[in-house]
């Protein structure tokens, strides 16, 4: 009885310790994220150039700090939600490759030139004044981080360039007025929301039902798989290959669309090639279980990840200091550009922030991505990742203004949905197939429908974060611009101009 008794007070000190432990998280990753921006603070302290203008630099660059550790927080989830939702990657590796790629993609592709403002919405000429630019870009990049932040606290992945977007809309309007904005610009950013996550979805869901045709449905699903697994590996490396150059090291490297083609057909053949015979060995002598298929997708959706952060770095640091650099480069030259160079002490600091904050706090979003919309497993994180390269390509081919955040989460959804409507049409088949024939045609049919009304009653896809995922995309453009807006009104009644 004394042990038993020991045993159970034990037991709840030890459970009272884990809760402690787990409220206290919170506390540290926000002391982290503290400590983080001191120590931007005193780097911008130390780097930034003499003048009038040093307190501006210094406050801008820690705006810019918290603003990168957002883009951490939310955007790079997309990268690696769905390999953590599959299992392929653990969550602690993900954190790992991902902040490590997100920083080498920012510190060795992320360029040296960036624009003043966000997208070509507006000209940096229609500034009457340096001083007026400087604050309204201040404005806009704290209000798109201050939005990305309370996006993330609702779960809700956001594109963090579309919240730049806002915030240069809704401070420029404030600085400016309307005539500011190039709303034909605008218009397709809008219609952006639109395509994006519907071409993810689509594109995603046309693999999964290839890939469920031809190998899962198989009755010899190892030989399925020995055929297609190296063609849609070697797929996905050309496909990413492609994807890297186009958009990952564009800073630093700008072929032309052949030249891009040539490199992904390439990479192809030779991936096919080695791939193909280390395949076959790997399923010789697999059980012929769905299980034994999944785990040959296992190491492409690693690369896939490592890939994906690499191309998000180098394309995505700009949102965390591109605002930065143009306030850096008008304090320092006194003029309005409508291209800054960015200095390295600002790179670093989009790069570090990314990183601090995809460990801090992206694995909040990271399960919301892999897996809270719906199941994953690494055939469906395949067919996610491969159908976030094909549409960024496509649409940058078109000169479609897309984000990467949508592309991803529609993907997801894309298979979530596909999942619902195979579910339900083959229960239906099956119970067709297999009902019992002695029964009379009125009950079976009665049957039928019930079963069918079941299988649609069974959602595979969480309906509540559909709902404030796409509330929270339809309203991050306004929500940026209203703050950005309100932020330069206090600014310009404090200082008077």
């Amino acid at each position: 009885m004394y042990k038993e008794t020991l045993s159970k007070d034990l037991a709840k000190f030890d459970r009272i310790g884990a809760a402690t432990i787990e409220q206290a998280r919170p506390v540290t990753k926000l002391g982290l994220a503290l400590l983080f921006l001191l120590i931007v603070w005193i780097g911008a302290t130390i780097a930034s150039a003499g003048g009038e203008q040093r307190i501006v630099v210094i406050i801008a660059g820690i705006i810019g700090g918290y603003m990168a550790l957002n883009i951490g927080a939310n955007d790079v989830a997309n990268n690696v939600g769905a390999a953590v939702g599959s299992r392929a990657l653990t969550m602690l590796g993900a954190l790992i490759i991902a902040s490590i790629f997100e920083a080498m993609g920012a510190i060795v592709a992320g360029g040296d030139v960036v624009s003043t403002i966000s997208k070509g919405i507006i000209a940096p000429e229609d500034f009457p004044s340096s001083d007026l630019f400087i604050w309204s870009m201040l404005s806009a990049l704290l209000a798109a981080a201050l939005w990305v932040n309370i996006a993330t606290m609702l779960n809700a992945p956001v594109s963090t360039t579309h919240s730049i977007v806002g915030g240069v809309i809704g401070a420029g309007i404030a600085a400016v007025g309307f005539s500011v904005i190039n709303w034909p610009k605008m218009g397709m950013i809008a219609a952006s929301w639109i395509i994006s996550p519907v071409m993810g979805g689509a594109i995603a869901a046309i693999f999964l039902a290839f890939i469920k045709a031809n190998i899962i449905y198989r009755d010899d699903k190892i030989a399925g798989a020995k055929r297609w697994v190296p063609i849609l590996v070697a797929i996905m490396a050309g496909v990413f290959s492609a994807y890297l150059v186009m958009k990952g090291l564009k800073r630093v490297w700008r072929p032309d669309g052949w030249t891009i083609t040539a490199i992904g057909v390439a990479i192809f053949a030779l991936t096919y090639v080695i791939v193909n015979p280390l395949i076959k060995r790997q399923a010789e002598g697999m059980e012929n279980r769905n299980k034994s298929v999944r785990a040959l997708f296992t190491i492409p959706l690693i690369c896939s990840a490592a890939l994906l952060s690499f191309a998000h770095g180098s394309n995505d640091v700009a949102n965390a200091v591109g605002p930065l650099a143009a306030i850096v480069g008008v304090a320092e030259s006194g003029e309005v550009a409508a291209k800054v160079e960015i200095p390295l002490w600002v790179m670093f600091i989009g790069a570090a922030g990314i990183s601090a904050g995809l460990l801090l706090f992206g694995p909040k979003l990271i399960r919301t991505v892999g897996q809270q919309i719906t199941k994953m497993n690494p055939m469906r994180a395949y067919c996610v990742a491969l159908s976030a390269a094909i549409t960024v390509i496509i649409a940058s081919t078109l000169g479609l203004p897309v984000s990467s955040t949508h592309i991803a989460v529609g993907a997801v959804f894309g298979v979530g949905f596909y999942r619902e409507w195979q579910t339900a049409r083959r229960t239906h088949i099956n119970h067709g197939r297999y009902g019992e024939a002695g029964k009379p045609k009125a009950a079976r049919d009665a049957d039928a429908a019930e079963l069918s009304e079941r299988a649609l009653r069974r959602k595979l896809v969480r309906r509540s974060h559909l709902t404030t995922i796409a509330a929270a995309w339809v309203i991050t453009v306004p929500a940026s611009a209203v703050i950005a807006g309100a932020i330069f009104w206090v600014i310009q009644t404090v200082r008077g101009f």
